[in-house]
């Protein structure tokens, strides 16, 4: 592929209030760690933001027809998801529509099912609900994660647990679910009653052999019996302008969870956000499909540089997003120890697996999505403080 797009571009970044980069108390840190991307978002998204930022009035946003039809039109062309206007319900971020979601549908005290390790969030969302985590653990082999669906079946038919979150495609783990994995959970939580909020934020962000299945386009049971979540802030580096869909068609569930939207206050957005959205999904598919082999290369280059330089350290097949895990049980230590130790020895910041539960302890996360020499400096002061604790534990 001809790449039209420069991502080897080196963007700064500090100095503009960013979280990511801004975020560190010791100069010269690299961020690797909050998922967002150092590119520049595709030029139709900035010049849409760049002519409605030239007006000068920044009012109260009516959200215009177009804005529906961006969406409809994006996932029926890409994934083949049949969505109507009705369904769709704006907020400003995928994690208020969790929130707003698990409001409407649960009562307080309700057990949430959670594919556990997972976006930390979820954890927070569902607690300060008044709702109770409850974990159906991946299971871990083989470097690779797979469902439970005993576990699950079991968790689904407890009477206490009335909604699960799915993941779709996961973050931490990287698995691209595909559509019988899909079915079966589906099943599962039709036989128990077990509502599904399905985050799809990542969706866009699938490698080779591995296609995104929409939750609710399996089947009109499936459909009638979730909410889909999603963004165009992951794949296109929108975050800050704070935009989000929730889809759900059956009307009474939607009708409660626009309650608890204008309940919680998320019923707002803001005029960038929308411009942004619209030119997402109507003028830049191409500048996401060149994005998506960028990043598939530095997943390829950071797979190599881990068996020629780190080979005691499994890397997690990356079927989707631009989060790597990294499996560090050789060093017997806790994730936060590995975290802090990088970050303080090295000035690398990387997440540690405990954000993402319990079972997400003896790994760590990797944010990939920035320039190519970036990453290589990264993974440079990744293998020198990973050797370090490699001495470190073989002298215990």
């Amino acid at each position: 592929m001809i790449m039209k797009y420069n991502f080897d571009e080196i963007v700064p970044r500090r100095g503009t209030g960013s979280v990511k980069w801004d975020g560190a108390e010791q100069e010269g840190v690299i961020p690797m760690w909050v998922a967002d991307m150092d590119f520049r978002t595709a030029p139709a998204i900035i010049d849409a933001v760049e002519s409605r930022a030239q007006h000068g009035i920044f009012g109260y946003t009516r959200v215009p027809d177009a804005y529906y039809q961006a969406v409809i039109g994006w996932f029926g062309r890409r994934h083949g998801f049949r969505i109507e206007k009705d369904w769709i319900i704006y907020v400003p971020g995928v994690v208020p529509a969790l929130s707003a979601i698990i409001k409407a549908m649960t009562s307080p005290g309700d057990k949430v099912i959670l594919q556990t390790p997972v976006y930390n969030c979820f954890f927070s969302s569902v607690r300060n609900n008044g709702c109770e985590v409850y974990s159906s653990p991946l299971v871990y082999r083989d470097v690779m994660y797979s469902i439970d669906f005993d576990d699950l079946e079991r968790k689904a038919a407890d009477p206490e647990a009335t909604l699960m979150i799915l993941c779709n495609p996961h973050n931490p783990g990287g698995r691209v679910w595909t559509r019988e994995e899909l079915t079966r959970i589906g099943e599962i939580c039709l036989r128990h009653n077990v509502f599904v909020i399905a985050d799809e934020i990542h969706c866009e962000l699938t490698f080779p052999g591995h296609d995104y299945t929409p939750f609710a386009s399996i089947s009109g049971e499936f459909l009638m019996h979730s909410a889909t979540c999603s963004s165009p802030s992951k794949a296109f580096n929108t975050a800050g302008l704070q935009i989000a869909n929730i889809v759900c068609a059956d009307p009474a569930a939607r009708a409660r969870i626009d309650r608890a939207v204008n309940i919680n206050e998320v019923c707002d957005v803001n005029p960038f956000g929308v411009a942004g959205l619209i030119a997402a999904y109507n003028e830049s598919g191409d500048w996401l499909d060149q994005l998506k082999v960028y990043i598939y290369d530095n997943y390829i280059y950071l797979k190599d540089f881990f068996a020629q330089k780190l080979p005691e350290f499994p890397i997690l097949p990356l079927e989707g997003t631009y989060l790597v895990w990294v499996d560090c049980s050789v060093l017997g230590i806790g994730s936060q120890k590995i975290e802090d130790s990088l970050l303080s020895g090295q000035k690398l910041w990387i997440n540690a697996g405990i954000h993402y539960g319990e079972d997400g302890d003896r790994f760590i996360r990797v944010n990939i999505a920035c320039p190519r020499k970036t990453l290589q400096e990264g993974l440079s002061r990744l293998e020198a403080g990973l050797k370090d604790l490699l001495v470190q534990a073989s002298a215990l």
